[in-house]
């Protein structure tokens, strides 16, 4: 089975923030944290990228926790004008649905609906696999409207 990525190219960041945290729901929160104080101090709005931050933390760690390895959140501003959000996890072989096969849970279940959420706040999704054994979940939000 083969899956088209589409890809968009960018130049060099002139802004980038990455960091390594624990796959614990203290380290999903402190991503989210972290990208605030980080969008703040660059004059950027917080909204919507802390939401797609913490979906984006909390399927790392619910999906792609490996004991003992940490996940990784990047935040980088392509000359002012677009936010791509990449969180990189160690369960390269589990890949989200591409975004246009993302559907509602079934009934009335608890979860389920993070990529969704993903999917209405960022402009963009998807993702890239590896280098084995990770895989890139990232989102970019078009800054300039």
């Amino acid at each position: 089975m083969t899956q088209e990525i589409t890809r968009t190219e960018h130049s060099a960041p002139t802004r980038q923030f990455t960091v390594l945290l624990s796959p614990t729901r203290r380290g999903a929160r402190l991503a989210r944290l972290l990208a605030t104080a980080h969008l703040g101090h660059w004059g950027l709005p917080a909204e919507p990228a802390a939401h797609i931050v913490a979906e984006l933390a909390a399927n790392a760690i619910a999906h792609g926790r490996v004991p003992g390895r940490d996940f990784r959140l990047c935040l980088a501003v392509h000359r002012g004008a677009l936010l791509r959000i990449e969180v990189t996890d160690a369960r390269g072989e589990r890949l989200p649905p591409a975004p246009e096969a993302v559907g509602l849970p079934a009934g009335e279940a608890e979860s389920g609906r993070g990529l969704l959420i993903v999917g209405a706040l960022a402009d963009r999704w998807g993702t890239d696999a590896g280098p084995a054994p990770r895989k890139t979940v990232w989102a970019e939000v078009d800054l300039v409207r």
